[in-house]
């Protein structure tokens, strides 16, 4: 019997309800944003106490179905104001389907600073948190290991986000045990800030029980031979990670360079901040390239990072850290890169929201591009709440307008990935008109040559790059097997039917997808958005970006076509 977790955090009571299966299909994302939208949380101050923060996974969570134990943060958005869902992988989602908890609630705010903790006989404890204030969030994982033995699983809030800090994310545990899988953007850590909670807690008791075993079993064991028979998952993913995607964009011309005045940062043949360089020199140092996050995902894009002295770094370098902490920033240096994704983690910030604010000052003329110190210093400062601290902490769109520049790289106050929109046009109109803020992983197309594409051919792979992200994040699936998950709809919908004991059609995948996408537009409308609010900053209209020297094509007039689709339906 799955279940739902309410707990008024303010009167520290907690409330169970029983969830239908057909329920619990509609998980994750699409969870999130139809809680938020029927609480009317668009009326809420996104820090004050009415605010919800809710946990939500997909149906397979806590099996071993590869790469589906995803959990999904939802909130109104402190940093954009609008809707937001941010995902991450690694045990918490895990833990909680073996919990058959569907989905978890926060409301109001604890009078003092606790770690929520629920047992696996599903007693729930609002134990004292006050030793773990102010510590980074490797120090506090491991408090909480002495504390609670091995066999638990986390979602963590690093000291940025104890004084409300925009940047903040909530780090869940990985398989081996480090606060380095984040549900990053959006300031969904400020959030649970402002609830005083500073850890969740959840013992994994170690088993699942779903609806007919020997089909589910069948299935994991399908959905596992056929990602390792896809060419994408297993040269790309599995052998380079996400960073190679840094040596595919530095080539094609859409890697953020410098505040996006370039599209390039050096030839192929030079360039050092991708999977072609990095992978070779950290295996030859004795680091793992091959790395799962989370549970029986046998993609394992993950990696572990180590020194010139085989001594571990951080785990995960990712390529959004490579493109906004990195070549955003003017870096060229990995390891100096690296280093710095360890401080990021261990304050449980948004590598993409803290590089872009970061270029900002370079920007300014307050360090040159590349200058590592100052952003080492930079990033140290933030573990205290001093007002360098909290000004940094605001994150890209206000930092921008406060420093006065004109350029700066934000849609709906959040900043953009790494992908620049006139390069990569397909995922800059989902970083344009998704209602989650510049976003990619709303729906990312980042491989399509679109200047030979007829215009309805550019805006309908957006569309259906959104509907399949929205989809998987419902389901609790990693994007990254959806070279296979996006082409498998009919088997995928049998195993949730075998996990469930539903009679779910092929056409739900749809359904979900689209679903997901209509709910959070509708959120973003009544919060107060318009179409005007998806525009692109002015300097991509007007800066031709080198080496290609294109100039952004795409306004909110140009998407008609979709806002119909949104508003009304196909």
């Amino acid at each position: 019997m799955w279940r739902s977790l309410k707990v008024d955090l303010t009167g520290k009571r907690v409330y169970w309800q029983e969830v239908s299966p057909e329920e619990v299909a509609y998980g994750g994302r699409y969870r999130t944003g139809r809680l938020l939208l029927e609480r009317e949380a668009h009326r809420m101050y996104p820090l004050s106490p009415e605010n919800l923060l809710v946990f939500a996974v997909g149906p397979l969570a806590g099996t071993g179905f590869s790469n589906a134990n995803r959990t999904s943060v939802g909130t109104r958005s402190p940093l954009t104001l609008g809707i937001k869902e941010a995902n991450g992988g690694g045990t918490f989602g895990y833990a909680l389907g073996q919990m058959k908890l569907s989905h978890l609630v926060l409301e109001g705010a604890s009078p003092d600073w606790v770690v929520l903790r629920i047992t696996r006989e599903g007693q729930v404890f609002f134990d004292p948190a006050g030793d773990l204030l102010g510590l980074g969030n490797f120090e506090a994982a491991a408090k909480l290991f002495a504390a609670y033995g091995r066999k638990i699983a986390f979602a963590l809030l690093g000291p940025v986000g104890e004084y409300l800090g925009l940047l903040s994310g909530i780090a869940f545990s990985d398989i081996d045990g480090r606060p380095s899988r984040l549900a990053a953007r959006g300031g969904v850590g400020a959030v649970m800030g402002s609830k005083r909670v500073k850890a969740i807690v959840v013992e994994v008791p170690g088993k699942v029980e779903v609806w007919d075993k020997p089909k589910v079993t069948g299935a994991i064991r399908r959905y596992a031979e056929l990602l390792r028979q896809d060419p994408l998952v297993m040269k790309f993913y599995n052998a380079i990670g996400t960073m190679g995607m840094a040596d595919f964009q530095n080539t094609f011309g859409g890697l953020p360079v410098r505040n996006f005045r370039q599209g390039q940062l050096a030839s192929p043949e030079e360039f050092r901040m991708g999977g072609q360089y990095i992978a070779p020199l950290n295996k030859a140092r004795g680091g793992k390239h091959t790395h799962a996050c989370m549970p029986g995902c046998v993609i394992q894009c993950s990696n572990v990072i180590v020194d010139e002295k085989g001594e571990e770094v951080v785990s995960p370098l990712e390529y959004e850290t490579i493109g906004l902490m990195g070549t955003n920033c003017g870096l060229t240096d990995p390891d100096q890169l690296a280093r710095l994704n360890r401080l990021a983690n261990d304050l449980g910030v948004d590598t993409i929201e803290t590089g872009a604010t970061l270029a900002l000052f370079m920007e300014k003329g307050e360090a040159d591009f590349g200058d590592y110190a100052f952003m080492e210093a930079r990033l140290k400062a933030l573990y205290t709440p001093s007002e360098e601290a909290r000004f940094l902490a605001q994150g890209t769109a206000r930092v921008g307008e406060a420093l006065g520049l004109k350029r700066v790289p934000v849609i709906k106050r959040q900043a953009i990935s790494a992908y620049d929109p006139r390069v990569v046009e397909a995922t800059g109109i989902t970083m344009m008109i998704t209602a989650q803020g510049a976003d990619h992983t709303a729906g990312n197309a980042p491989r399509l040559e679109t200047r030979a594409m007829p215009v309805e051919e550019i805006l309908e792979a957006s569309y259906q790059a959104q509907v399949n992200a929205a989809a998987n994040d419902a389901l609790g699936l990693c994007v990254f097997g959806g070279s296979v998950t996006n082409k498998q709809v009919e088997f995928v919908v049998e195993s949730l039917n075998a996990a469930l004991g539903t009679s779910l059609t092929p056409a739900f995948w749809r359904e979900l997808g689209e679903g997901v996408l209509r709910l959070e537009h509708r959120f973003n409308h009544l919060a107060g958005f318009t179409h005007q609010d998806d525009r692109l900053p002015g300097f991509f209209y007007e800066e031709p970006l080198p080496p290609k020297g294109y100039t952004a094509r795409f306004r909110p007039e140009d998407l008609a076509p979709l806002y119909e689709r949104l508003d009304h339906g196909s």
